[in-house]
């Protein structure tokens, strides 16, 4: 019977070792983002209840700064006519 030269099995070893040791890391991050998927979705309701509280506060047409917190209008785009400049 053939057999693995001490370098090549200890070789071996060693990868099969670090491919466990990464298939464990992805494993544990496969959990993690698991548990952050819901924590975003529950932010995300968070700020479309937040925008609505604001909306009806200062209006449909308020742009917030949200370094500032400056509260102004939308800017009115002014269409122009094909043909005309």
């Amino acid at each position: 019977m053939a057999k693995l030269s001490d370098e090549q099995l200890s070789e071996l070893q060693a990868l099969n070792k670090k491919n466990q040791e990464l298939r464990l890391q992805l494993g544990e991050l496969e959990v993690q983002k698991a548990m952050i998927i819901p924590k975003i979705e529950t932010l995300r309701l968070e700020f479309v209840n937040l925008e609505a509280n604001l909306v009806a506060e200062y209006g449909e047409n308020s742009v917030i700064n949200i370094n500032t917190g400056e509260v102004s209008e939308k800017e009115k785009k002014i269409k122009k006519r094909k043909g005309v400049k």
